[in-house]
């Protein structure tokens, strides 16, 4: 694809089982986003803004060295209004839950958003478990 967007050969069927999650995502983000400018559209339509995915993927973290997180990174490079981030279950098949388990290693979502009185880079931790959906504006 042209625009520097990685793109891959996509595994139709694993979209296919997800496809429920992600048109309920992006119904939960164009409300949470309409919501977030609400004050800022000097005069445009209060409706729901129309969601266009550039990218959509599903990574596993472990508590294994090398495996815990994405690194820091900017989601889109500034091609992109905002993110979503939904935690999965773990993985309880492969493995017995405290092998997979994140208990005592960390698991969530670090932002560094702005700086510090400082001028340090301003860290935000939020922790998240199965289940719990995360919006990020850019």
């Amino acid at each position: 694809m042209s625009g520097g967007v990685p793109c891959t050969n996509p595994n139709i069927e694993l979209k296919s089982v997800c496809q429920d999650l992600l048109d309920t995502c992006n119904l939960l983000f164009a409300e949470w986003y309409r919501q977030q400018h609400a004050c800022n559209r000097n005069g445009h339509s209060d409706s729901r803004p129309t969601v266009e995915r550039l990218m959509t993927f599903i990574t596993r973290y472990t508590p294994a060295p090398g495996e815990q997180a994405l690194l820091k990174h900017v989601d889109g490079a500034g091609k992109v209004d905002g993110s979503v981030v939904v935690a999965l279950p773990i993985d309880r098949w492969s493995a017995p839950g405290d092998v997979n388990s994140f208990e005592g290693y960390g698991g969530g979502l670090t932002f560094w958003d702005g700086k510090t009185e400082t001028g340090q880079p301003k860290v935000l931790d939020y922790d998240t478990r199965s289940g719990d959906i995360a919006f990020i504006d850019r």
